[in-house]
């Protein structure tokens, strides 16, 4: 295949550089496709989106014989955790030994070796248990997107040379032939070219960032905010609002250059945002671009730091260090001239449009919108933000418009908390996860765990965690309880094949502030990919295996042969 062509049957420009490892500037990937001149496409899975869920789903089907075409809008896999640059991801306090599946623990080590493979570390570094290369307070591993990029590329790209699956980049789908109960077949549009494809599968998940294949494939949904009259939840609405939605944030790469001027030019409307006061309730505590913020569980008015030489704050959170994903400490001297911080912060969470159920022009503008308030942070941080010294602004920070596969600078899609969500076979609640709302309904040693389910597939936990919303809701933010994934909320009420593998699985808008995080949605895809594969392999479907007691512990043993554990153990509750 020539040069030019092979270039293009990526989707991305013919300028654009291939490698193999998907690292050089631009927003390429490395992973072949031989199917791409293909018009029809089958194989026994297809998955819609390529973040966490799409990818574990797709790597459990392919360890376990399937064929699998995915495809993905932007040119990058990897969801949160690369394309929408949440490199940082929010985890646990017990990650380092338990309570995600064996891949993704796997996926984690991987990002460890690949810096300590090609990377200059320090001595302290090369000798660190769990090595953080950020040391960012957020995560024990905050590393850059591109590394993460790498490491999904390498485990997906021997499926790919064999044969087994087919990736379609920068392809988004625009349509689905649902009859009945089920799908047949869904077609997809390339967003550079124009070239569409029929992508025919025996299963379909999925796994798009905001829940997009639901209504083309007529599958029965819900967004935004239930009532209380509704779940019966402690801390849900006392009116249901559909379009009330988590914010999104448009997330990008800082450094800091001691000494030296990086100011970007001052943004369009720079001005409102500076003095912004986001009109939520309850309400907020002052202006949006300020070091203080409404504290999550409080809602009082918190103070925050903000140094980017990583000095303490005078006993804050200094925000540079929370989400650090580069410590300049863990290298060689002078290899980085700079710290990096990745800046997802209250400051430039976008809620003021919905994207959820809108045209086109309308997702478009909120996307906008949201780099607009992102790029106004930057100046405000490089202008005016006031620092220790009793000065205003930091010169020295500079865009790493490399870090993210964007000539803005900005992550390729915005990171995203809430989805459309399935009707589902089972709904999980906040009596079922939330830790004050279980005291209500259970008693003695169950109301101190989570409701357990029979049809247990995955395990995760997450403290339920909304950011403020689009329909001008603040914070939410209480404790939950160590929880499992049930099968029954993968699985929509009618359409049997095919399943959600993301956010826009059967939770409420309480329960997925903790059931959205990066190794949740990775254990949701992998039981999801896992589900289909055993399917085939007994000619049956997921709903009937959920519905038969044998055949459920027959697949229960499946997962747990393979890394899945199904509870969490009783050490947690000593």
């Amino acid at each position: 295949m020539k040069r030019k062509h092979f270039i293009k049957s990526f989707g991305v420009g013919a300028g654009a550089l291939m490698t193999f490892n998907g690292l050089a500037s631009g927003p390429v990937s490395s992973i072949p496709s031989p199917l791409r001149g293909s018009r029809e496409i089958s194989s026994d899975l297809v998955i819609a989106g390529s973040g966490m869920g799409a990818c574990a789903a797709a790597l459990a089907a392919l360890r376990n014989g399937c064929s699998v075409t995915m495809t993905e809008e932007t040119a990058w896999i990897g969801g949160q955790l690369t394309q929408q640059g949440v490199s940082c991801p929010d985890e646990h306090r017990w990650i380092e030994s338990f309570g995600a599946t064996k891949s993704y623990l796997e996926l984690r080590k991987q990002i460890r070796e690949f810096y300590n493979r090609f990377y200059p570390l320090s001595a302290p570094a090369k000798a660190a248990a769990f090595f953080n290369p950020g040391n960012g307070a957020v995560s024990k591993l905050c590393h850059e997107p591109r590394v993460a990029l790498s490491v999904l590329n390498s485990l997906l790209l021997p499926y790919a040379l064999a044969g087994k699956l087919n990736l379609l980049l920068r392809t988004k789908v625009v349509a689905a032939d649902p009859d009945g109960d089920l799908v047949h077949f869904v077609k997809c549009r390339n967003l550079e070219t124009g070239t569409e494809h029929v992508l025919k599968g025996s299963y379909f998940v999925d796994a798009t960032e905001l829940g997009d294949l639901l209504p083309l494939a007529g599958v029965e949904y819900v967004s935004g905010a239930e009532s209380k009259s509704q779940t019966n939840e402690l801390h849900a609405a006392a009116m249901a609002d559909p379009a009330n939605n988590q914010a999104l944030t448009s997330c990008f790469v800082l450094e800091y250059r001691k000494g030296e001027d990086h100011r970007i030019d001052k943004p369009e409307n720079y001005s409102f945002w500076r003095d912004f006061v986001p009109p939520l309730k309850p309400s907020w505590s002052g202006k949006l671009l300020s070091l203080y913020y409404s504290s999550p569980a409080t809602l009082q008015p918190k103070k925050l730091g903000f140094d980017p030489t990583g000095k303490p704050t005078g006993g804050t959170l200094n925000l540079w260090n929370y989400r650090r994903i580069i410590d300049d400490r863990n290298f060689s001297e002078g290899f980085y001239k700079g710290n990096l911080s990745l800046i997802n912060w209250p400051q430039n969470d976008y809620f003021l449009t919905n994207i959820i159920d809108v045209d086109q022009q309308a997702f478009d503008k909120g996307v906008k919108k949201a780099k607009e308030l992102s790029r106004s942070l930057l100046y405000w941080l490089q202008t005016e933000v006031e620092r220790p010294d009793g000065g205003q602004g930091w010169p020295g920070l500079l865009l790493r418009t490399d870090m993210l596969g964007t000539d803005d600078g900005m992550a390729q899609y915005p990171y995203i908390r809430e989805s459309r969500r399935i009707k589902p076979v089972f709904r999980i609640l906040e009596e079922h996860v939330g830790r004050e709302n279980r005291k209500l309904v259970a008693s003695g040693a169950a109301a101190a765990r989570s409701a357990a389910f029979f049809d247990s597939v995955g395990i995760g936990y997450y403290h339920i965690d909304l950011h403020p919303c689009t329909g001008g809701t603040n914070y939410i933010d209480f404790d939950s309880l160590p929880f499992q994934i049930p099968l029954g909320a993968l699985l929509p009420q009618r359409v049997r094949n095919l399943l959600a593998a993301n956010k826009n699985i059967g939770t409420t808008h309480i329960t997925n502030g903790c059931y959205r995080l990066h190794p949740v949605e990775w254990g949701i895809g992998e039981a999801a990919g896992m589900v289909i594969a055993f399917s085939l392999r007994k000619k049956t479907e997921p709903h009937a295996i959920r519905g038969n007691k044998k055949m459920l512990e027959e697949f229960q043993q499946y997962l747990e042969a393979q890394g899945v554990s199904l509870q969490w153990p009783e050490e947690i509750y000593k």
